[in-house]
């Protein structure tokens, strides 16, 4: 599937940016299935080998589905080709964010979750660059609206970023306020925030700001989980707490 979406080329003119996303890797449900899953990889990359982390996960009502991220330059390697979700420099508190890439993968995600029957409740999470636009989802779904103005389709009930950070995060709380019911929503979805305090990729602060900046703009159903010695990867008490909190707000019952 690709998205082709304007973005500012050279002299201003709006040249068109395509996004090629690649295989998308499907673990189903091995009992009832209650909840559908979009998990998204990291920068380099691809669905299929968290699908066999997620296959192997006592969550026997979920079914996930792993894309894989279009293959584009990337300006932290140097404009050096790699699957991303978006395109990321360096990460700062300063840093621009690449809004057209944002919304690509937000709205290929949105698709993903389109088909899924009307009683199946369904969660986005991810991992680093993944976990940044599960989260850039959860703010859609509250403004109901991706950035560039188009409608986002979605009723979300719970979101993961593992190792990750809150793209857009300085201009939330404006774009809360000026949508209707955005604020009920927001404060409804539950969002599970996880970050190791020996993360040399994505630093701590990034993942502990990303959760303060959500509960102070309204998200109040916010868990923010610290790890003392994990670095950006991730380890079976993560992953034991995600099974549990997804468990828990997504009410599965864990039926075979």
């Amino acid at each position: 599937m690709s998205f082709t979406g304007p973005s500012v080329g050279s002299g201003g003119r709006t040249a068109r940016r395509a996004f090629e996303f690649g295989r998308t890797y499907v673990v189903r449900p091995k009992g009832k299935h209650q909840a559908t899953v979009v998990w998204l990889h990291g920068l380099g990359d691809n669905g299929s080998s968290w699908s066999q982390l997620l296959e192997s996960l006592p969550l026997p009502n979920i079914k996930w589905i792993c894309p894989t991220a279009p293959t584009q330059p990337i300006s932290v390697l140097g404009g050096f080709p790699s699957t991303a979700w978006f395109d990321v420099g360096e990460l700062s508190e300063d840093a621009l964010d690449d809004v057209e890439g944002l919304d690509a993968s937000a709205t290929h995600v949105a698709k993903l979750l389109s088909t899924e029957p009307d009683d199946i409740k369904l969660g986005i999470g991810g991992f680093s660059m993944g976990a940044a636009t599960a989260l850039y989802s959860a703010t859609c779904f509250s403004t109901r609206k991706y950035g560039n103005g188009n409608q986002y389709p979605c009723n979300l009930s719970a979101v993961v970023g593992l190792s990750g950070w809150l793209p857009c995060s300085k201009t939330l709380g404006k774009k809360l306020e000026e949508v209707d019911e955005a604020a009920r929503r927001a404060a409804s979805i539950p969002l599970l925030l996880c970050h190791g305090k020996s993360d040399d990729v994505v630093p701590y602060k990034f993942g502990e700001k990303s959760s303060q900046t959500l509960s102070s703009t309204g998200f109040q159903n916010v868990t923010f989980k610290s790890y003392n010695r994990l670095g950006h990867y991730t380890i079976p008490e993560e992953m034991d707490e995600v099974c549990a909190w997804l468990r828990s707000k997504l009410g599965l019952d864990g039926t075979s």
